[in-house]
């Protein structure tokens, strides 16, 4: 079997907000903005995608619509210190500080406006204590 895409779709209580977040955080391009879905893509590359759709849609079924549990979306970024700064600057909830994990990735935890919590990381290595 084979496939073109894997996008990553979250349920929302405020498109706007949650837009809003993706974009100062991460710095995501608007590719498509309804009152029911917000598209983002990566602006240096447009085959990453992330989805936000209206929790209360009709494409979610009832027992669906509740804050996620039991997951999280990471986002690998070149230097998870400059966007811990300026999740800090944003005033966002720090689950977790930057530290370095064992598997090799320096990673810090927030939580988006839905309740998502996020693992924002880069690689690192021993050489790099």
């Amino acid at each position: 079997m084979t496939f073109s895409r894997i996008l990553t779709n979250i349920c929302s209580d405020n498109l706007p907000a949650s837009r809003d977040f993706y974009v100062a955080l991460l710095g995501f391009e608007v590719n498509y903005d309804s009152d029911w879905y917000v598209q983002l893509r990566c602006p240096t590359n447009a085959e990453l995608e992330f989805g936000i759709i209206d929790r209360q849609s009709e494409l979610v079924p009832p027992q669906f619509q509740t804050v996620p549990t039991g997951m999280y979306v990471t986002f690998v970024v070149p230097d998870v210190d400059a966007v811990f700064a300026k999740a800090q600057s944003l005033g966002l909830e720090i689950i977790q500080a930057p530290r370095n994990e064992f598997y090799g990735q320096r990673r810090f935890l927030t939580v988006d406006p839905n309740g998502c919590l996020l693992d924002i990381c880069s690689p690192w290595s021993d050489t790099e204590k």
